[in-house]
């Protein structure tokens, strides 16, 4: 080895025709707090978070869920509590789960369209007491409202109909914007669901409603703790609707789909397992991107950090970041509020 490259070998600095080695040091805008700040390529604003919240018929207070510490199923009016210190914290949005009595449910998710189900009760009582200062979604899907927790009506064969899907996600459409949704979220990944949507909210002079499609939604294990929060009925799984894990090109396929279909934004669920779909879809996207950090996602982070194991409120600044990174432009997440309170405090 030469004497030159034995220096560099050992981390020394040496002379070479263009002065000393290393000529770029990088590690000039790192030096501190301020620095790093300051030359950040990504940057969160609580602005850019979206609160998913569920809220339980018939619940007089907040009722926690095991699987996922510190988030309950809302009550009436711990819900409007939730929805206030959103606005508070500068949150841009709230999606909200409703979650019928399980006496009420039944094979085609009626709950999902009675103009007194709990979720349109939910977003009468959220936009009474918030108004316009947040943006209030609403979930179009039936899993919550049926005895079986598909995400649409079966046929004969036990198999989800699509096209009679279509139908009662019409009617959740109306009822929904009737309610006083902002946006809905149409998540139940049947062919089709966008313009279906898109129709019926037209057809009642609702063309100010708007319409997040997840676009891409894939068949995940990391929706377990979520099943708990929305009191799922599920047998079997969701294979034949949602995606399969392995499929890319799949994915932006489904994009191009509902954005013919006339969405305003797109989705990516899960967050983090994809990523790199979530790139693809961001740069392919020519509306609003956004990305759900589900459940699962938040239940490691929060049972890692219980067991002393990892640093939890780094840990959740990392994990936003990198959906914020990988693309996209609004974040479902569980910590919304928390997390903006500490961007509003500049804690972060």
């Amino acid at each position: 080895m030469s004497t030159h490259s034995s220096s560099i070998a050992h981390g020394s600095t040496s002379s070479t025709p263009y002065g000393s080695f290393p000529g770029a040091r990088p590690r000039r805008l790192r030096v501190n707090a301020a620095m790093r700040r300051m030359v950040a390529e990504t940057r969160l604003h609580p602005a850019e978070l979206i609160l998913p919240a569920f809220v339980a018929e018939g619940a007089n207070e907040p009722l926690p869920l095991g699987s996922m510490p510190g988030v309950v199923q809302h009550s009436r009016d711990s819900l409007r509590k939730a929805a206030v210190e959103a606005v508070e914290a500068g949150v841009g949005g709230i999606m909200l789960f409703g979650v019928p009595e399980e006496s009420k449910k039944d094979a085609i998710g009626t709950p999902g369209t009675d103009p007194d189900g709990i979720l349109q009760v939910a977003l009468r009582d959220v936009r009474s007491e918030v108004g316009d200062e947040l943006i209030v979604m609403s979930d179009l899907c039936l899993d919550e409202h049926t005895d079986h927790g598909h995400c649409g009506v079966l046929d004969a064969e036990g198999r989800v109909d699509n096209d009679a899907t279509l139908e009662r996600y019409a009617e959740m459409a109306r009822v929904q914007a009737d309610a006083g949704a902002h946006v809905v979220g149409a998540s139940g990944m049947m062919d089709g669901q966008v313009g279906v949507a898109r129709a019926a909210l037209d057809g009642i002079g609702r063309q100010d409603v708007s319409i997040l499609a997840y676009a891409v939604k894939y068949a995940s294990a990391f929706y377990g703790p979520f099943r708990e929060a929305v009191g799922s009925s599920l047998k079997g799984d969701r294979k034949t609707y949602q995606q399969d894990g392995a499929n890319a090109r799949e994915a932006l396929r489904e994009l191009a789909l509902d954005l013919a279909e006339g969405a305003d934004m797109v989705m990516v669920k899960p967050a983090l397992p994809y990523l790199d779909i979530l790139r693809r879809i961001a740069d392919e996207s020519d509306v609003p991107v956004a990305a759900y950090q589900i459940s699962g996602e938040y239940a490691m982070v929060e049972a890692a950090a219980a067991n002393g194991w990892i640093d939890r409120d780094r840990a959740i600044m990392e994990t936003l970041t990198s959906v914020r990174r990988a693309g996209a432009g609004m974040v479902l997440t569980y910590w919304a509020t928390e997390v903006a309170q500490w961007l509003s405090r500049g804690d972060v």
